[in-house]
């Protein structure tokens, strides 16, 4: 594929400062961008800013409690950021990459709308990282990692309207798109850590309760993330 993939990663503010590293900018995002660029060529990163989006007047959905990032809902105006053109791809801030994300095209196609890792597990512990309560829902994570076909019909769905205003469920467990829609992606590529074995080599390890850069935290990879913080 020659055509330059966007990739967009989700941006949280309050991930700029951390209790264990010292480090004066967003630490997560800056080492997920890191790792894209390491092992990919031909990508257009993009941090999904709420600040911008909100200047721009895109996002302007009423506060919801339940939202534990900046980006838990502005992940869905990717295929309109993408003025509904070509393959883009979204991923949580709290992903290490150790493959090329190009190599998730040939996932997609002009018969799916969208494809994700399709997750089906109960998380091992009750509370994040950050103290919020863990939730259980159908889908769960699957909205982490989003590869859209952006010109689908389905992605149309996904207008700045129904971005501001249709329900969590509506989003996160994929009612915008066709159930045949949904392609799926191996597992390896959003490799939940501390949730599953460590069997596979994951292609993209997914920090879900907490990476690194906390000061509590204590869990695989750890290496291969401080690895590339090292570097920055």
């Amino acid at each position: 594929m020659n055509t330059r993939i966007k990739v967009f990663i989700g941006y949280d503010s309050k991930q700029n400062f951390s209790e264990k590293l010292d480090y004066g900018f967003n630490a997560p995002y800056q080492v997920c961008k890191r790792s894209l660029l390491d092992n990919s060529d031909n990508v257009e990163i993009i941090p999904l800013k709420l600040t911008t989006l909100k200047e721009l007047g895109l996002y302007y959905r009423t506060e919801d409690t339940s939202a534990t990032t900046e980006f838990t809902y502005s992940r869905f105006l990717v295929p309109f950021l993408s003025d509904y053109k070509g393959i883009s791809i979204f991923c949580d801030s709290d992903f290490l990459w150790q493959c090329d994300i190009n190599d998730l095209n040939k996932y997609i196609s002009e018969n799916y709308s969208i494809a994700c890792v399709q997750h089906s597990y109960v998380p091992n512990a009750d509370t994040k990282m950050d103290g919020l309560k863990q939730t259980v829902y159908p889908r769960k994570n699957w909205s982490s990692l989003m590869v859209f076909n952006c010109a689908h019909k389905d992605c149309k769905n996904l207008s700045v309207e129904n971005v501001n205003s249709k329900s969590p469920k509506y989003l996160h467990r994929m009612e915008w798109a066709e159930e045949k829609n949904i392609n799926a992606l191996p597992l390896e590529y959003n490799w939940l850590e501390g949730e599953y074995d460590s069997k596979v080599e994951p292609k993209a390890i997914h920090f879900t309760n907490g990476g690194p850069w906390h000061s509590t935290w204590d869990g695989d990879y750890s290496d291969n993330w401080l690895k590339i913080f090292s570097r920055l």
